[in-house]
């Protein structure tokens, strides 16, 4: 190759990059430019330490939102889709022709459509030279020249992320995408509410409630301060989480300055990232660890179930079928037609599972049988949990109308009752049925008072609490003595009760006990069997309960 030809390459290839980058831009400067959707690939503001990209980001076929995202190096190869930090048209996304960004005479930073509607402006104005400029930290702003005067900044309107620097505050929230790939606004919110505290909220198509902090305990409870008004939150390039409120945390990369974000997943799990050599992410802290408590994850009608290792399990209860495969959030259908017959009806149990909140009724004190009556009289009424409450000493019922937020295990001392037809057979939704595997751990369906508590029931409770580190000790001592046919009942009796206990009862208890631990699931006694055998011998000689 000749001296003109070598000089030929070089003058093609230096146009061919000055061509593909010539609109790269550092600023945009009010009245002379602005970007196009058509040029979304080169009509890019970048930060100067190029750590940042600001343009038009495809959402889907033929539709664009403008968005600020982390740069992708060239050598990232793994690295397929930007990750996007900032949108200004998330739900509201322009044509991919005739579109664009553009920085108006009045100092209006506005996005227009193909028929040059205004979709979303940054509602500004200036009499002075205005510049639009990406920072750094990834912060978008708008301000007047040469004073610096900031007219509008994209730190202060967020979307589903916080970087380093970037404040939370009263008037600001975080709102997750749709899924993974559509990043419309999403079900999960993260923000300060009325008491000052730092919470994560569903807001549904139907239902609202906040899920975190659990709602089981108090503020205080869950280490939070209600009494600082400030109402602010900030992750700092360290690593580190700071909030008015104390919910202070650290990442577990702390003390490294990397890239990183705070976001609130579509899955309603609040995370930090953090970003390794390669430009991958990894997370290095998150909120919630068992995520079948983030509230509407598995939809309508279903249960969730978590392992550590095999993460979340969403799974329809028996008798109803999953709504859209690919979106447990939509939940379960019914397979049968709902009746109000009564006669026609009857309960399945479903084990240790909770259905959190959005009770048709609720009873302090009640009995299994007035709990199933109530629920029978409501033809809206999906099923009821009972459960049993240690503190107060009784048993309290929830009938439902609704099935939301379902997990297995539920609370202690909760069973579930489905509401089914008679004589149909539902087959279990899900691999591992609850029914089979819930605890059998259960209390007798009795009706208690406050006012009067039989010697017998007093005795049990006492018992239970004095006795139950000694439970399995004491199952191996009655396997041991059933074989020997001996008198077992009076040797694995603490010396210290004397003969004030029903030698029968104990008995009885203690059969039902080994019942609960056969080795094969099938042989154990259900719910209605244990009732039966407690019941049994529930009356003393006098006929007092």
């Amino acid at each position: 190759m000749n001296m003109a030809s070598s000089a030929l390459m070089l003058f093609l290839l230096v146009l061919y990059f000055s061509f593909q980058f010539s609109s790269c831009l550092d600023a945009l400067n009010k009245g002379y430019s602005s970007l196009s959707v058509e040029k979304a690939e080169q009509d890019i503001i970048v930060s100067e330490n190029g750590m940042f990209s600001a343009g038009f980001f495809e959402v889907g076929g033929n539709a664009f939102s403008f968005a600020i995202w982390f740069t992708t190096r060239p050598d990232s190869q793994n690295i397929t889709t930007p990750t996007v930090v900032w949108m200004a048209n998330r739900d509201q996304p322009v044509n991919g022709k005739r579109s664009k960004l553009s920085l108006l005479h009045t100092g209006n930073l506005a996005l227009v459509d193909a028929g040059q509607f205004q979709v979303w402006s940054s509602e500004t104005e200036s009499n002075v030279p205005t510049e639009l400029r990406l920072g750094n930290d990834g912060n978008l702003v708008l301000r007047e020249l040469p004073a610096g005067h900031i007219l509008w900044q994209s730190f202060d309107f967020p979307t589903d992320t916080l970087l380093p620097g970037q404040h939370l505050t009263r008037s600001t929230q975080l709102v997750s995408s749709r899924t993974e790939t559509n990043h419309s606004s999403g079900f999960y919110k993260f923000s300060f509410d009325d008491r000052n505290v730092l919470t994560l909220v569903y807001d549904g198509p139907d239902v609202s409630s906040t899920y975190w902090p659990s709602s089981a305990i108090l503020a205080w409870q869950a280490g939070r301060f209600t009494y600082n008004s400030s109402r602010i939150a900030v992750l700092n390039p360290l690593g580190g989480f700071d909030s008015s409120d104390n919910y202070n945390k650290r990442t577990s990369d702390y003390g490294a300055v990397l890239p990183r974000r705070l976001t609130i997943d579509h899955d309603g799990n609040l995370r930090v990232y953090s970003q390794d050599r390669s430009q991958k992410w990894y997370v290095s802290l998150q909120a919630i660890s068992d995520s079948c408590t983030i509230h509407g994850i598995c939809g309508a009608n279903s249960v969730c179930r978590f392992d550590l290792k095999k993460g979340r399990k969403c799974s329809c209860v028996p008798g109803y079928k999953v709504k859209n495969q690919s979106d447990w959030s939509y939940g379960c259908e019914s397979i049968f037609a709902a009746t109000s017959n009564e006669s026609k009806v009857t309960f399945l149990e479903l084990g240790q599972v909770e259905f959190y909140g959005y009770d048709a009724n609720y009873l302090p004190n009640s009995t299994y049988t007035g709990c199933e009556s109530l629920c029978l009289n409501n033809s809206n009424c999906k099923g009821f949990q009972y459960s049993y409450d240690n503190g107060a000493g009784v048993f309290k019922c929830y009938t439902k109308t609704q099935l939301l937020n379902g997990h297995f295990p539920g609370g202690a001392g909760t069973i579930t009752y489905l509401k089914v037809p008679k004589g149909k057979s539902f087959p279990p939704s899900y691999e591992d049925s609850v029914i089979r595997n819930s605890d059998c751990s259960v209390k007798i369906h009795r009706e208690y008072s406050k006012k009067h508590v039989s010697r017998f029931v007093s005795f049990l409770l006492w018992f239970a609490t004095a006795i139950g580190v000694l439970e399995m000790a004491c199952v191996l001592v009655v396997l041991e003595k059933k074989r020997e046919c001996a008198s077992w009942v009076e040797q694995i009796m603490d010396s210290a009760l004397g003969s004030n206990y029903d030698e029968n009862k104990m008995e009885i208890l203690a059969r039902v006990a080994l019942d609960c631990i056969e080795e094969d699931n099938e042989q154990r006694p259900t719910m209605s069997q244990v009732v039966e055998m407690l019941q049994s011998q529930d009356c003393d000689p006098n006929g007092e309960a």
